[in-house]
């Protein structure tokens, strides 16, 4: 804690009078309560306010594949404090991961998408079919704030063509469509690698029965993109960011739906999102008929690697990004966004002084301290 207190103190510097800085927990260190190494932040504000803070339980090492289990802490305090690890999923030495939770605002229920795999069966192997099994799908749902969880259920045949390999929920989390012909339907962002071209593609599941049965959604026209999430813009349109797998254009890549996530255009890099091949996370912080403003709030490590963890914020349905803050200078990666029940921001991510994977750290700061971070022109909030 002197540690992330240090780096606050140095980092965030002309602050306003009123934009307090930050304020930094380590949710999950590698090494301790049992597990190597933590990895894959996923973040959910229950109906009732408990904010959930799901990770990858790595056993024996920070690998992708091996024994991996399904963790969840909770908090009750909007992040201040965390209960102790709950294990919402361990299938003996076989990877359960990849967790990618949406709130159903309509029930309260909360509903878990996750991967698995034989602990055996490396990615590479999967992708070129030489592994002993494949990647699979499930979903289990808790109905009381995550305190208890259903059995898992798979539902690999209702949402995964015949010629995929690769497989991945999220990372992150999914949305509950707010506006339009298709209100209520659950979004969960996905993506795939097909068989024989050996593309990479992001797609949506989703489920218009409040989580009781699960669809296949539209991929993208083009491939090169993989880990993705998904945000609601005005209009009734839906947007994916994300991971682009170009080294050569290193930024991040975005589609449109205006069908509720069942075809996808436009799909084109987002020059200002500058990313080292690496997940992000994108969120709505507020409607434009809430408080006649809108804003859509984003983080990355905005490098040339995986460090500098920043945040974004866009004012016009994220076409340009006039305001960011440097939330954390040290090597940085995965990272999950949510608003909090008391309008201050969290953010879930992983970053250590060494490398990325050393903790999983929760930070949470009001959204003044990011609009007084940078001098442009940022829309006021009309009385």
């Amino acid at each position: 804690m002197k540690l992330l207190r240090l780096i606050a103190i140095v980092t965030f510097t002309s602050l306003s009078c009123y934009a307090a800085e930050p304020q930094f927990t380590n949710v999950f260190i590698s090494g301790q309560e049992g597990y190597h190494t933590y990895r894959i932040p996923s973040l959910l504000v229950t109906k009732s306010g408990t904010l959930l803070a799901f990770a990858e339980g790595r056993k024996s090492g920070c690998g992708d594949a091996g024994n991996i289990d399904l963790l969840l802490k909770r908090s009750i305090d909007h992040g201040k404090t965390w209960q102790a690890a709950q294990v919402v999923w361990d299938d003996q030495s076989n990877t359960c991961g990849n967790p990618c939770p949406v709130l159903d605002r309509d029930t309260g229920t909360i509903w878990l998408l996750m991967t698995w795999n034989l602990g055996d069966d490396h990615e590479p192997r999967i992708i070129e079919r030489t592994s002993k099994d494949t990647r699979r799908v499930f979903v289990t749902h808790s109905e009381d704030n995550g305190l208890t969880w259903s059995k898992v259920c798979e539902i690999t045949a209702d949402v995964k063509s015949t010629d995929w390999t690769w497989y991945a929920t999220g990372p992150g989390a999914g949305i509950q469509v707010r506006n339009g012909q298709h209100k209520g339907r659950l979004v969960i962002p996905c993506d795939h690698i097909e068989a024989d071209t050996k593309h990479y593609y992001s797609h949506i599941i989703y489920s218009d029965d409040h989580g009781k049965s699960w669809k296949l959604g539209g991929s993208t026209p083009q491939h090169g993109v993989n880990e993705c999430e998904v945000v609601e813009l005005t209009g009734g349109k839906l947007m994916l960011n994300m991971r682009n797998s170009s080294k050569t254009q290193p930024t991040r890549q975005t589609a449109v739906s205006s069908d509720g996530g069942l075809t996808w255009t436009d799909q084109q890099h987002a020059p200002e999102l500058i990313e080292p091949i690496c997940q992000a996370s994108i969120r709505r912080h507020t409607w434009p008929e809430d408080n006649n403003r809108s804003v859509v709030l984003f983080t990355n490590p905005a490098s040339n690697k995986r460090e500098k963890l920043t945040v974004r914020a866009s004012f016009d349905e994220c076409q340009t990004w006039p305001a960011e803050r440097l939330l954390d200078q040290r090597p940085s990666a995965y990272s999950c966004l949510e608003i909090l029940p008391n309008g201050m921001v969290g953010v879930l991510y992983e970053a250590g002084t060494k490398n990325p994977y050393e903790n999983l750290v929760f930070a949470r700061f009001d959204f003044e301290w990011l609009t007084a971070g940078k001098d442009s022109t940022i829309p006021e909030k009309k009385p």
